[in-house]
């Protein structure tokens, strides 16, 4: 198949493309405005085929998709464009309504004309999957599970714009028929993640000896997703799932933020002793809590497991060891980040 993905320059969309490089035989076309979470040295290893293209473009602008779409004739659209850091949403919203709502909303045109252009068994074929993020249900107790009929309860403007972005998708399938996918995943980690994000982030903090900063108290709770898994996960849907289905994907690790980072440490004093001989550990500084900050997620993947027969692959140590490896090893990838990019600085105290 010929698939388009957008954000395929970001943690995920990479992910996704080069697994399909690597395991597939599909075509695909990664669209990408490379704005500062985007990254052309993710995409390096599926650049060396010849299935893999490239266009930098903004899912806003309705003229250079139309063109993607005519040109390319895309069999599935991978929608993963977004913007995604919680922090950042806080103290510059607007940037996430514009890219999460208009730009899902152009997508959705742009790819209505193009498969109402079709015939046959190429318009039967078509898919348009919206990837997304359980953040959108809100927040849970110490109990109970996300599913995909779980209300609606976004806290953050990033969510918000999430759950506005989903809703759309879901309008655009009921109202016009167009053949819809959408996917719900819990906080995904690996190889190539963007140093903002919680596990990046201490793992290059403590290699740099600085505080390992942790929101609150630390018993946050998140379910976390290897990031490959995640890839063959929206492999799945889009090539056996049904249209109209919500599929939720999750990684059936719960751990609170406090667990994760000990974790990071405990991973690192075996790899790469700190010449004190004192644990990583030491590091760690609890900070102000994040405004709002929602207490726990958790995913109920029953569904993806029973109908696709996708499951998780890689149990949480396994993960985080092949994640803190992955950041020893590639460290021109992200110092080179942190050279060109604000990527680290404390945001979203509001």
């Amino acid at each position: 198949m010929r698939i388009l993905v957008t954000g395929g320059a970001g943690f995920i969309g990479s992910a996704l493309v080069r697994h399909l490089v690597a395991e597939s035989d599909h075509e695909v076309l990664t669209f990408d405005k490379l704005t500062y979470a985007g990254n052309l040295s993710s995409l390096a290893p599926a650049m060396r085929g010849n299935r893999h293209h490239f266009i930098e473009g903004d899912i806003c602008d309705a003229g250079v998709v139309a063109a993607t779409f005519a040109a390319f004739r895309p069999e599935v659209v991978a929608h993963l464009a977004a913007e995604s850091h919680v922090d950042r949403s806080i103290d510059g919203p607007g940037e996430f309504i514009n890219t999460n709502i208009v730009g899902t909303y152009t997508m959705l045109q742009q790819a209505l004309g193009y498969w109402r252009g079709l015939e046959g068994a190429e318009k039967a074929a078509f898919r348009f999957h919206h990837i997304s993020t359980d953040e959108v249900f809100g927040s849970l107790g110490d109990e109970g599970y996300f599913t995909e009929t779980t209300a609606y309860d976004p806290r953050s403007p990033y969510s918000a714009s999430k759950a506005a972005s989903d809703h759309l998708v879901r309008a655009w399938g009921h109202t016009y028929g167009l053949p819809v996918l959408v996917t719900n995943c819990s906080n995904n980690y690996g190889p190539y993640h963007f140093p903002e994000k919680l596990i990046p982030l201490v793992i290059i903090k403590a290699l740099n000896g600085e505080a390992l900063p942790v929101y609150g108290d630390g018993s946050n709770v998140r379910d976390w997703l290897f990031v490959e898994d995640h890839a063959r996960a929206l492999r799945a849907v889009f090539e056996r799932g049904q249209p109209g289905e919500t599929y939720n994907v999750g990684g059936n690790a719960e751990r609170k933020n406090i667990e994760v980072v000990r974790a990071i440490c405990a991973a690192l004093d075996a790899r790469r002793p700190r010449p004190d001989g004192k644990s990583y550990a030491e590091q760690i500084s609890f900070v102000t809590d994040r405004p709002g900050h929602d207490q726990r997620y958790a995913i109920d993947a029953a569904k993806i497991r029973a109908e696709l027969g996708w499951q998780p692959t890689l149990g949480f140590e396994e993960g985080i060891a092949r994640t803190v490896d992955w950041f020893l090893d590639n460290q021109d990838w992200w110092q080179a980040i942190l050279d060109s990019r604000d990527a680290t600085r404390r945001r979203g105290q509001a």
